[in-house]
């Protein structure tokens, strides 16, 4: 089987380049992809020290559409 794969990256905000990020926000947006068939292979966060983070990162995949 042939994948197609698609990296999703949600800013988190806060104080200093980095921050809290909107979990809401992040599972609306996986919701969206979800529906057009993606499937969460894993997330991440690009830890910053002391709690913080500036990004997650996610990686999405779904069965090749239309290529043979």
């Amino acid at each position: 089987m042939r994948w197609e794969y698609r990296t999703l990256m949600l800013g988190a905000g806060g104080v200093f380049l980095g921050g809290e990020v909107d979990g809401q926000a992040l599972t609306d947006q996986l919701n969206a992809l979800g529906a057009e068939e993606w499937e969460l292979v894993t997330a991440f966060d690009t830890n910053m020290g002391r709690g913080r983070t500036r990004d997650v990162i996610a990686l999405l995949k779904r069965p090749a559409r239309g290529r043979g």
